[in-house]
């Protein structure tokens, strides 16, 4: 078994679906670890508010396979790949980090994801691995949250459901 480190987001009907995207995300893969839930500004477009948040899973799936069941659960989730790539989207899961791999692979797919240098992306992962070290950098997540440029702002938090829901 493998871990791997996600990154979700929604800013189209956000709650409802990164409420499902968890659950869908344990009927597959079981227990996860889920960071709390962040209202963030649209990064690279004008659009509504995201909610983001990160989550650990143990897979039987290499990088590659995980990638293409993410990216199914999108397509479920009726995300439109149309337009720009910075644009509004009704679900987005990214593999952030995978065990201690660094790779490049076809669909997009970089381990670890580029987006880590996002606070979006870096806080809730730092929020609930802290001292994991990021391949190719040798700097934990905690570190890097404590340098990142945004690391003073108050990020509001969300509730997705009650705490025994999700």
């Amino acid at each position: 078994m493998s871990r791997a480190y996600l990154s979700l987001g929604s800013n189209l009907e956000p709650v409802l679906h990164l409420r499902r995207a968890v659950q869908e995300l344990r009927d597959r893969f079981g227990d996860l670890v889920l960071s709390p839930v962040y209202r963030t500004r649209a990064v690279g477009f004008e659009g509504n508010d995201f909610l983001n948040a990160a989550a650990v899973i143990e897979t039987d799936l290499d990088p590659v396979a995980l990638h293409d069941w993410l990216h199914a659960l999108e397509d479920a989730h009726l995300r439109d790949r149309s337009g720009p790539r910075f644009g509004d989207r009704t679900l987005d899961v990214d593999i952030v980090l995978f065990d201690d791999r660094v790779l490049s692979a076809p669909g997009n797919l970089r381990i670890p994801r580029p987006d880590l240098q996002h606070a979006f992306v870096l806080r809730p992962l730092a929020d609930i691995a802290p001292e994991l070290v990021v391949p190719g950098d040798g700097r934990t997540l905690a570190q890097l949250w404590q340098i990142h440029p945004d690391r003073d702002f108050t990020l509001a938090t969300v509730a997705l459901a009650p705490a025994a829901a999700i």
